[in-house]
């Protein structure tokens, strides 16, 4: 870019700033983020990948623990305060909605069950099938 004058107009903000120290800071103001993404992965390539139906339900466990850990740090305010109005005054500043917190409980208690159910089919299928192996299970079924 060149400046009105005939010289070249540098953004003096971002001259020898290297990236690697700015996506370090970011990691770690947001390492609630980085865990997040690396939970949700490992987890979704749990589910995805492995044949073994346990190793499946733990892939899932894993896939909703990084959604709670999002939903939390997504509610997270800094400063924030108590959502309750002391009697003697308005309210002032900013405050942390407790309805994030609630959901994830509720979903913690929805997650245990289907964990729980899950791990009882798959004992089913091991007494029937005599494997936890996903393909083997299904070419028996085709037979």
């Amino acid at each position: 870019m060149s400046a009105p004058g005939g010289g070249s107009l540098a953004l003096s903000a971002l001259d020898g700033v290297a990236t690697v120290p700015l996506a370090l800071s970011a990691l770690s103001t947001r390492y609630a983020y980085a865990t997040f993404a690396l939970l949700f992965a490992i987890g979704l390539y749990m589910m995805i990948a492995s044949p073994n139906l346990v190793k499946k339900v733990i892939g899932l466990n894993l896939f909703q623990s990084a959604i709670f850990l999002f939903f939390v740090s997504m509610a997270y305010v800094r400063g924030g305060a108590v959502p309750a109005i002391p009697s003697e005054g308005g309210a002032v500043g900013a405050y942390a909605s407790p309805l994030p917190q609630v959901i994830v409980l509720t979903a913690i208690v929805v997650g245990v069950s289907l964990t729980a159910v899950a791990l009882a089919l798959i004992v089913r299928l091991y007494t029937e099938y005599g494997t936890l192996n996903e393909e083997t299970i299904r070419e028996v079924m085709d037979e």
